[in-house]
């Protein structure tokens, strides 16, 4: 079972990415309600995708990438911004969370307008870290 949790992951990404997606075209398009369940869905799909990462970690270890070709500095290149913005971003999104539960919708969208992208970033690289990884 543990051997699927790298597939489960990178869905748990995919979901992530496109419940964000969705979530700010809700926003934009005024829809308050819908923006929220979505982004309470993204949350929960990114907080799913951390604790089955971190679980299958502890178990296998580190994965070292087994190419040795010109796929390896882009591997890495895409692997360490993906790690370093993965950890910095997750406090920011709990914070921002946090306003919008608040209703101080002033404090959440100056950090959302940072921590947006950078969500989207951490969700998509992390698919492509697993495609190098487990696919190719």
């Amino acid at each position: 079972m543990i051997s699927y949790l790298p597939t489960i992951n990178a869905l748990f990404n995919l979901s992530s990415a496109i419940l964000l997606i969705l979530g700010r075209i809700n926003i934009k398009r005024g829809r308050q309600d819908i923006h929220r369940k979505i982004m309470i869905s993204a949350m929960i799909s990114s907080a799913l995708f951390l604790t089955s990462y971190l679980y299958y970690h502890s178990q296998v270890g580190s994965i070292p990438y087994r190419h040795f070709d010109w796929t390896r500095p882009l591997y890495f290149g895409i692997l360490i911004p993906h790690s370093i913005l993965a950890a910095v971003m997750t406090p920011f999104i709990v914070l921002a969370f946090i306003y919008a539960l608040r209703g101080n919708f002033e404090k959440h969208r100056r950090v959302v307008r940072i921590i947006w992208p950078v969500w989207m970033f951490v969700s998509l690289t992390g698919i492509i870290v697993y495609l190098m990884l487990y696919q190719f």
